[in-house]
């Protein structure tokens, strides 16, 4: 707790002069460039010449009285009056006595018109479970034990390292049936998910917003409390626990963020003071019509600090090591989802959001300046360019962007009859027409498996068997592309519900052989590409890619080369999309020697045929697809192989 040692006087008189903000605090305030607001405003427990009691600030420009009222008080409308700061237009005060775990809000009058409200506090790190909507005075005390991670998490987080995401939904990954189907809270689930997450081989995880959100079936994605993990799962200890515990056993944790918009409640942002003090007051600009939410201001200086304050927060008080940055899309362009006549140009006359591109830019060059072992991700659904390109050559300065368009071009081939897949080759292929361009991650994301779109299972053709075989070539083909991996939570296994929020994902499918073996070649494909350097290093080089033969469309097959930094290792990958065995299919490689296979998806362990190579083909020195030497393989139906040179006949593999 923060000691202040002020004029013993003060509490019958000067209250409102203790005070934690500073000139230069107000000046990077208003500037935007104040990145640890959290540290100044909300609220804050402190002692003051030996009296315990709790600091408050709320930034309210248009307000004419601000008042602190809570459970001191018994919530009666004029609370504890808080004094206005010179022109800052913050109000703060201290409160003798009240502590840790107090209830509170701030009753806000306009200066003019007597509009009243209640509100939380922006900057508050606790809230009331909801339905409730009180803010609860706390702390950020937290006995950290993840040093070696954060010593070393650079490398974790590097473009050059495996990274392979599992996303997951907090309420629903898992709950307590004979508990009234509750949610497991945050220590609960540290050390099941952490278990689960490392025997499965994912590097990641990626926690959809767990930023306190009003109305549970948002997913979080309408957020309220930019600085507050959601009180369902416990208190904001408990979930530095949960991170604390994720990156003791070696796992990077990425949150979903939301500066996009924020929803109407009138406890939270939208019409703070009694003016459109976050958002804009042109619903032209300040709603977004498919979410029925506000949109921030982003040419406001001080909403850039709020906002990249709240992104500096969960890096710095929760450890976070990484944000994918929701709905940029939707920031970047004036008309996104608008009519003709429903927007508002900018000042050239165009469609891009120009405040809120200078913001994304400012955000980026801001994390990355003080957390340079953290990666920023966009969601952005567009071709807009160089969004993962760093702001002096153009781009936005992300980190990482998902590739929304592979996405949707794979999933469309692989919900087609086999029969009609060889019509449609260019479905597999069209994405090394620009895969280089951005530094991508493949999403297999929560948004596909919701609102009728089906779990991914259910998208395969084909009878029971043939649904499975397609699964597991589809994430077979996921890792051996150029990128980075996302999975969303139960699609490891072949969840044939699609997702729902309000109930665990069916972990009893497991007792099914073939959801077991689904799991296990998720497993074995994400410690093979942690193993092998030729399918993680180059991801975002044309160095580490090399088609053998992508015009094989009557087949349906495709091969190709995945290469690390070290020229002599490469892994082989060959994807039969068909339920046709092929055998005595000769393919091309760059190299002689016996190619050891290294997985096959049609394993029996997987829930397969069978077919396959006998652990691996010798080459021979027949020139094909334009090499001197090449393979005569047998490929298996609906099946994926991944073959790497090696001078040892292996004794076993992980095969057919």
């Amino acid at each position: 707790m923060t000691q202040l040692t002020v004029n013993p006087n003060y509490l019958e008189t000067d209250s409102d002069r203790v005070s934690l903000i500073t000139d230069h605090d107000l000046y990077l305030f208003n500037e935007g460039t104040h990145y640890h607001l959290y540290e100044k405003l909300g609220s804050h427990p402190i002692v003051v010449n030996g009296v315990k009691g709790t600091y408050f600030a709320v930034w309210a420009p248009n307000a004419g009285q601000v008042f602190v009222k809570g459970d001191f008080n018994d919530w009666h409308q004029e609370g504890f009056a808080l004094t206005l700061r010179e022109q800052s237009g913050i109000w703060e005060g201290f409160i003798p006595g009240m502590t840790k775990g107090s209830l509170y809000k701030y009753r806000i009058i306009h200066r003019y018109n007597g509009y009243a409200v209640d509100k939380a506090d922006p900057f508050n790190s606790h809230q009331e479970i909801p339905p409730r909507t009180a803010s609860i005075v706390w702390d950020t005390d937290y006995p950290w034990h993840d040093r070696e991670w954060m010593e070393n998490r650079a490398k974790y987080n590097s473009l050059d390292a495996p990274i392979s995401i599992y996303e997951v939904h907090l309420g629903s990954w898992m709950r307590v049936p004979e508990e009234g189907n509750r949610f497991l809270n945050y220590r609960e689930i540290a050390s099941k998910l952490s278990e689960y997450v490392k025997r499965l081989g994912f590097t990641h995880v990626e926690l959809m917003p767990i930023t306190e959100h009003p109305f549970y079936a948002s997913w979080g994605y309408q957020t309220t409390g930019y600085f507050a993990p959601s009180s369902r799962y416990g208190t904001p200890q408990d979930f530095m626990y949960l991170i604390d515990h994720l990156h003791q056993e070696g796992i990077g944790v990425i949150l979903d963020w939301v500066p996009s918009h924020f929803p109407t409640d009138q406890h939270g942002l939208s019409y703070f003071d009694g003016t459109h003090l976050f958002e804009h007051a042109d619903p032209r600009q300040g709603f977004h019509p498919d979410w029925q939410s506000s949109i921030f201001n982003y040419g406001r200086h001080e909403i850039n600090s709020f906002l990249i304050s709240s992104a500096f927060f969960w890096l710095d008080k929760c450890h976070i090591d990484g944000l994918r940055v929701d709905a940029v899309a939707s920031m970047l362009y004036l008309d996104y989802s608008r009519k003709e006549g429903e927007w508002i140009a900018n000042q050239y006359g165009g469609r891009d959001n120009l405040e809120a591109i200078a913001f994304l830019k400012r955000f980026n060059q801001a994390v990355y300046t003080h957390f340079p072992d953290v990666q920023t991700i966009a969601e952005e659904s567009t071709a807009w360019e160089k969004v993962s390109r760093p702001i002096y050559d153009g781009g936005l300065g992300f980190g990482l962007k998902w590739d929304m368009g592979w996405m949707h071009d794979t999933l469309k081939y692989m919900s087609l009859d086999p029969i009609a897949r060889k019509h449609h080759h260019n479905l597999l292929t069209f994405r090394m027409l620009y895969a280089f361009n951005e530094n991508f991650v493949l999403p297999l994301s929560h948004d596909e498996v919701v609102h009728g779109k089906g779990s991914l299972i259910n998208k395969m053709p084909g009878d029971y068997w043939q649904k499975f075989a397609n699964l597991r070539v589809l994430f077979g083909y996921m890792y051996a592309q150029a990128a980075k991996k996302l999975l969303f939570m139960g699609g490891e296994f072949g969840q044939w519900q699609e997702w729902s929020h309000d109930r665990s994902l069916d972990w009893h499918l497991l007792d099914n052989p073939m959801h077991a073996g689904l799991q296990r070649w998720v497993t074995d494909l994400n410690h093979l590409y942690r193993q092998e350097k030729a399918l993680h290093e180059l991801d975002f080089s044309w160095e580490g890619f090399d088609w053998i033969d992508c015009n094989d469309w009557e087949k349906s097959i495709i091969s190709l080369i995945r290469k690390s930094k070290s020229t002599d290792e490469a892994i082989l990958v060959v994807a039969n999309f068909t339920p046709v065995p092929r055998y005595n299919y000769r393919l091309g490689v760059p190299t002689d020697g016996f190619w050891q296979e290294l997985l096959n998806s049609d394993s029996h362990d997987y829930g397969g045929s069978g077919v396959g190579n006998f652990g691996g083909v010798e080459a021979e020195e027949i020139t094909c697809h334009d090499r001197n030497f090449s393979l005569n393989l047998h490929l298996p139906p609906l099946g994926i192989l991944f073959m790497k040179v090696n001078s040892d006949r292996p004794e076993t593999t992980i095969s057919a």
